[in-house]
Formats: C-alpha cells, sequence, structure tokens
C-alpha cells in the first residue's frame, strides 16, 4: 500500500472515530477494508453524523461507501459510565485467537452472567492456530459481565469477562 492511501486510510479511521461509527466495510478489486472498534454495540446514528463526508471519503479511496454501524450517541455512553465505576477485574486474552463460549457449537456455554466462578474454573477457550486454549479465571467471584463475543476475534491483552471479585 502506498503512503497516499496509507494516509487516505488514517483519515477515514479518524472519521469514524469522530462520528462514532462502530464498524464499517469497504471492497475493491485491489483492497478489502473492515473496521470494527472494540466494545462498540450498533445502535442509531449519532446527531451529527456527516454521511456527505464520509461520501467524499470513500471517493478519493475509489470505492463506493459501504453502510456503515454507528454506535450510540453519548447520553447512552454516560449511562453506562456508571456502573464502570465499580472496580471489576477483568480477565484478558492471553493469546490472539478465536473467543468461544462453550466447548462445541450448541452445547452448554462455561459461565454466563450471574454465575459464581472460582480461580481456576474455565471460562471460555480461545482458539489460536486449530489449538484449543482454555481460559481460566484468575480470580474468585461473580462474572458480571461477558465483553468478547463467541466466534469473534481476540486480540492479546484484550477484555474477554469482567469479574466482580470477592
Amino acid at each position: 500500500m502506498d503512503g497516499n492511501k496509507l494516509d487516505e486510510l488514517r483519515e477515514l479511521v479518524e472519521f469514524l472515530k469522530a462520528n462514532e461509527i462502530a464498524e464499517f466495510d469497504m471492497e475493491r478489486e485491489d483492497l478489502k477494508v473492515k473496521i470494527k472498534f472494540a466494545g462498540a454495540a450498533p445502535a442509531a446514528a449519532p446527531a451529527g453524523f456527516d454521511m456527505a463526508q464520509l461520501s467524499r471519503l470513500m471517493a478519493s479511496a475509489g470505492a463506493p461507501a459501504a453502510a456503515p454501524a454507528p454506535v450510540a450517541a453519548a447520553p447512552a455512553v454516560a449511562a453506562e459510565a456508571a456502573p464502570a465505576a465499580e472496580k471489576l477485574h477483568e480477565v484478558k486474552s492471553p493469546i490472539v485467537g478465536t473467543f468461544y463460549e462453550s466447548p462445541s457449537p450448541g452445547a452448554q456455554t462455561f459461565v454466563k452472567v450471574g454465575d459464581q466462578v472460582e480461580v481456576g474454573q474455565v471460562l471460555c477457550i480461545v482458539e489460536a492456530m486449530k489449538l484449543m486454549n482454555e481460559i481460566e479465571s484468575d480470580v474468585a467471584g461473580e462474572v458480571v459481565r461477558q465483553i468478547a463475543s463467541s466466534g469473534q476475534p481476540v486480540e492479546y491483552g484484550q477484555p474477554l469477562f469482567a469479574i466482580r471479585a470477592r
């Protein structure tokens, strides 16, 4: 990718962040871009969203704009921030791979929100290079939130679960 294309991609990412767009896909014959910001959930478009600017950015990249999935406006984020003030322990992915909440498709999940877990209890699996790695809890407590989605890629250090330690 040449310098101009890289600059255009950086500008696109900044635009998506500024307009709180959670997900974006673009495909053309020599380039495929899929951007998904971690922890972002699709919702209604933010009030100041400028679709015309997005179209201009995409035209400069030489591809039609795909439909973005905007995130909730600031009031919803503020409402979510209040519970976050409580100190929760995050179980993070020790490797890059694919997150699975159950041992096989259709099987019962290892844990669900509200479950009490012990140190060493298996919470999920992260598949990396066809190896299934069991991720264990490093703290005893209550599962408050599952952050990762089953079947989705996770990065090293990405939070998977939030646990209220006892």
